[in-house]
């Protein structure tokens, strides 16, 4: 009995013995800590061409008589015009399809559209800049969150 008492009290005493030593007092601290978000890099600048259009009609061209001591005479030969390859009758149509020609290897390849479908084309791209215009600030303005010392600089669009 002796045994169970004294293993009873080392067990009392092992189990309770932080409560014999008094309460120590915790001190919880709450610092902010700066967290690193990583910066998404700014979209490369645009590099747009201007794209080129023909106007394609059975008008004539006008071939103008080249100029003679700063005037043009009413009448010249078609060897004194400024495009004596051209023959009389040459219309924007011939000189479209010559072109065309030239640049195909003898083919002639007409891609069209129509006037709506062009307003189409041109409303689809106005909706795609201005998406990549609050795309560019929406990046800029995460950088301005972010980045404390220097301000951010949005995409910039050349033109060519």
């Amino acid at each position: 009995m002796t045994l169970r008492t004294l293993a009873i009290l080392t067990l009392a005493l092992i189990t309770s013995s932080c409560s014999l030593l008094g309460t120590r007092n915790i001190e919880v601290v709450s610092k902010p800590v700066e967290i690193e978000i990583i910066q998404p890099v700014l979209p490369r600048p645009l590099d747009l061409t201007a794209p080129n259009w023909f106007v394609v009609s059975e008008a004539k061209i006008a071939n103008n008589c080249k100029m003679v001591e700063d005037k043009r005479p009413k009448t010249c030969a078609l060897e004194d015009r400024e495009n004596p390859e051209w023959p009389v009758g040459y219309t924007y149509l011939d000189k479209f399809i010559d072109e065309m020609k030239k640049q195909n290897s003898g083919d002639v390849v007409f891609v069209a559209t129509t006037v709506g479908d062009y307003k189409i084309m041109i409303q689809n791209n106005q909706e795609l800049r201005r998406y990549i215009q609050q795309l560019g600030e929406v990046v800029v303005y995460y950088r301005n969150v972010t980045i404390k010392d220097q301000p951010a600089i949005g995409a910039e669009v050349k033109k060519k």
